[in-house]
């Protein structure tokens, strides 16, 4: 797979990018805030509790960000956050709404943002009727967080969805779930993300565009 760098919108790119890394360092923040809100310190202690995107950078997501930005594709992942089980009173539910915070994050983020291109919709569109860049960046911003909300919740680790469900199977199964994914879960992750774009579609663009309709009063 190449690229025609003729093809390559730079200024396309550099939205995806930047929505992008903003939108997953919420994203790890949200795991960072859960696990500090549910009595775990060691996020707070190994400084995840930010919204700098340098706390949560990951060089392999990092380079999926760019990767995919470069075909006007909003997603990858940051690094994950650290927690430590022992200290939750109900470690297996507590370890699940950790990993939920952070997709519901892009959710909140995603109808935020869509509620307020509803409202600059018409009203801030450029001289020749293009769209603005304030319509630009808040419609990357709610396909980007829909996108990333579905992503993540994929059970292949580094993914959130790895998290849940092995945090709600029988414990036996989840101990052969966590030694299998852990042997082969960011090979198939990016097999999944390079070969397997029909399946990666089906999994967030199609859900992607009907919350997006909805969101933006099309559906």
């Amino acid at each position: 797979m190449g690229f025609d760098l003729s093809r390559i919108d730079l200024h396309d790119t550099l939205i995806w990018l930047l929505v992008v890394v903003i939108s997953i360092s919420v994203h790890e923040f949200a795991h960072a805030l859960a696990a500090d809100r549910l009595g775990d310190d060691l996020p707070r202690r190994q400084g995840r509790l930010t919204l700098l995107p340098t706390e949560h950078f990951d060089p392999v997501g990092f380079l999926m960000i760019v990767f995919l930005a470069l075909g006007g594709v909003g997603l990858g992942w940051g690094k994950p956050v650290q927690v430590n089980p022992a200290v939750f009173r109900h470690p297996r539910r507590d370890m699940s709404l950790i990993a939920i915070a952070g997709p519901f994050s892009n959710l909140i983020l995603a109808v935020v943002c869509g509620l307020l291109l509803r409202m600059v919709v018409g009203f801030q569109a450029g001289p020749s009727g293009e769209p603005s860049l304030a319509q630009e960046l808040l419609h990357a911003f709610v396909v980007s967080n829909l996108g990333l909300m579905f992503f993540n919740m994929i059970p292949i680790p580094p993914l959130d969805g790895s998290k849940v469900l092995s945090n709600i199977l029988p414990f036996e199964q989840s101990v052969a779930y966590d030694r299998t994914m852990g042997q082969y879960g960011v090979m198939l992750l990016l097999l999944l993300v390079f070969l397997g774009r029909g399946v990666l579609g089906m999994i967030t663009g199609q859900p992607t565009a009907y919350l997006y309709g909805l969101i933006l009063g099309l559906g």
